[in-house]
């Protein structure tokens, strides 16, 4: 009797010592960095530019280098989730929050993106984007180190408030923005810009080491969105393509916007 009673007792403080698994959502676990990968699916992005830039970030996280980077981190796991967005009001969670600690987890989210085929909409709000995502980063329920927004899009904001106060709003948050201008095009469009890699660094981005990775050919895709991950999750400087938020000329951010009545 007393062997059984020994065993029970044992059995009890081993799963004690355990404990319950990680989940996703769950408010104890701690990660690396809460991480909302924000991309535009504007109707100035053709239906291929979609297509590779999906692409790019199904490879990037099937890529053992970002499976390495999230294991260097001090928790070695990271939460991220994939949102698409266009103008005011058009934001859509296509992988919601996600706990990734391995390649498995890695692998699982890269084929939820390749199950869901990007959607197109118009206007380009990227004011609107960082208000939904700062949403998200509030209600993630993750206790990150670093809290990361990475906006990615081909012209600047042309509808909702300004960017540059949604931007300061969530800085002041203690959230960094990162960007990913892309720029395969030459400007042809009333909402196009040529320097789109200023406006993002002088309009867009901002907070502690934030920085920006402008693509400029369409090849680019995979290793620049690989490349920003990395240094996401992993916090350090990972190659040249990498730009940081100095320097001159000055972006005119309200190249893009109009007096709006919702600006505040």
């Amino acid at each position: 009797m007393r062997s059984r009673v020994a065993a029970l007792l044992a059995c009890l403080l081993a799963a004690t010592a355990v404990g319950p698994p990680a989940r996703a959502g769950d408010s104890s676990v701690e990660v690396d960095v809460a991480l909302v990968l924000a991309v535009d699916v504007s109707l100035s992005m053709t239906g291929d530019e979609q297509a590779v830039q999906r692409e790019g970030y199904v490879e990037a996280f099937r890529n053992p280098a970002i499976h390495q980077a999230i294991r260097q981190g001090m928790v070695g796991r990271i939460a991220v989730t994939y949102v698409e967005w266009a103008g005011v009001g058009s934001q859509r969670v296509v992988v919601p929050w996600t706990l990734i600690a391995g390649p498995e987890d890695a692998a699982d989210f890269a084929e939820r993106l390749v199950q869901s085929p990007p959607r197109r909409s118009t206007w380009t709000s990227i004011a609107s984007a960082i208000d939904f995502s700062v949403g998200l980063l509030a209600g993630s329920g993750f206790e990150a180190t670093r809290r990361v927004i990475d906006v990615s899009g081909d012209g600047p904001n042309n509808q909702g408030r300004s960017v540059t106060r949604a931007r300061d709003d969530a800085v002041g948050q203690g959230i960094v923005i990162n960007g990913l201008p892309l720029m395969i095009r030459e400007p042809s469009g009333p909402w196009d810009i040529k320097d789109l890699d200023l406006y993002y660094r002088d309009c867009v981005i901002g907070g502690g080491g934030s920085f920006m990775v402008p693509v400029r050919e369409r090849d680019q895709f995979a290793a620049a969105i690989r490349t920003k991950i990395i240094r996401e999750v992993a916090g350090r400087e990972t190659g040249p393509l990498m730009q940081r938020a100095q320097g001159e000329p000055r972006a005119n951010c309200l190249i893009g916007e109009r007096p709006n009545p919702d600006w505040d």
